[in-house]
């Protein structure tokens, strides 16, 4: 049996273009996985099945083309038994089907023995969404184009981070309708190279979320959740992930982000509340600091 982590995907910053002739929108982030998520084992079966558990498994009721079955049906035609554990809310702007599906890609590439590379993996999960190729390094990196084109971070300290989702839906397409001012994608990116978490923010000051704005607007008790969050001691920096509505606050150290989220269950026991963290990242790929996607046979 292989098992694979689905890491909740969280945009430190998100900056938006207009739109593309194509009908995507353009953009610029800071994408980091915490040590929380979904969790998919796989193992040699006839046909292709996947088993949905966990306690957010409701929330996938009735998908019968689940995103995990496309990756595998793009990876190849073998058969395989597939368990999701579904840790993670479903729709909430934390990767959570995106890293579900590189977890599939990754892990079936590892059974059916196809020893194709992470560059060709990249490739295919370009074509089945714009975050999947990112979580398919699952690694601190930058953002560019729709999302396939990639920089590992040089570096990323240990961020205690505390993932707060008070179970409002805020549907991508809708944010990105409502969305007015935005950045732009012309931002100098830095080369990643973040000594300690006092340096991440340094950085992340000059940055915002585009789409945090709009999601306010179309779901007001996002900006509640951010605001419970910078109240709590500890509190380093709020800001909403991706199109919502999963909000995350980062922390001084893991006993603050601890007893934040003790407090935040005590008065808000109706949202979802994860204290989590970013681990420690040396230099972890050949190309860190370099575009490591696509590929000149990709996109």
């Amino acid at each position: 049996m292989i098992t694979e982590q689905a890491s909740a995907k969280i945009n430190l910053f998100l900056h938006v273009g207009d739109k593309r002739a194509d009908g995507f929108h353009p953009l610029q982030s800071l994408a980091v996985f915490t040590a929380m998520g979904d969790v998919l084992s796989m193992e040699p079966g006839f046909g292709l099945s996947l088993t949905i558990e966990g306690p957010f498994a409701k929330g996938l009721d009735g998908e019968g083309d689940n995103l995990v079955l496309r990756a595998a049906r793009a990876l190849d035609t073998q058969g395989a038994k597939l368990t999701l554990t579904k840790n993670l809310p479903v729709a909430s702007g934390i990767g959570g089907g995106s890293a579900d599906a590189a977890a599939a890609l990754r892990g079936l590439n590892q059974l059916w023995n196809l020893d194709r590379n992470e560059a060709v993996l990249r490739d295919l999960a370009a074509g089945l969404g714009s975050d999947i190729p990112a979580c398919v390094l699952s690694a601190s990196c930058f953002m560019e184009g729709r999302g396939e084109v990639l920089r590992a971070a040089q570096s990323m300290p240990r961020v205690p981070m505390l993932l707060v989702n008070p179970g409002v839906a805020v549907p991508t397409k809708d944010v990105f309708a409502a969305l007015g001012e935005r950045s732009g994608v012309e931002m100098a990116l830095p080369r990643g190279n973040f000594a300690d978490t006092a340096d991440l923010l340094r950085f992340l000051e000059t940055t915002r979320n585009d789409l945090e704005e709009p999601a306010r607007r179309i779901q007001p008790v996002i900006g509640d959740v951010l605001q419970a969050i910078a109240r709590l001691p500890g509190a380093l920096m709020t800001r909403m992930s991706g199109s919502g509505a999963t909000c995350f606050g980062i922390f001084a150290d893991d006993d603050c982000c601890r007893r934040a989220a003790e407090s935040l269950k005590t008065r808000y026991p109706g949202w979802w509340i994860a204290p989590t963290f970013v681990p420690e990242m040396g230099i972890v790929h050949e190309a860190a600091g370099q575009d490591i996607g696509p590929t000149p046979e990709g996109l």
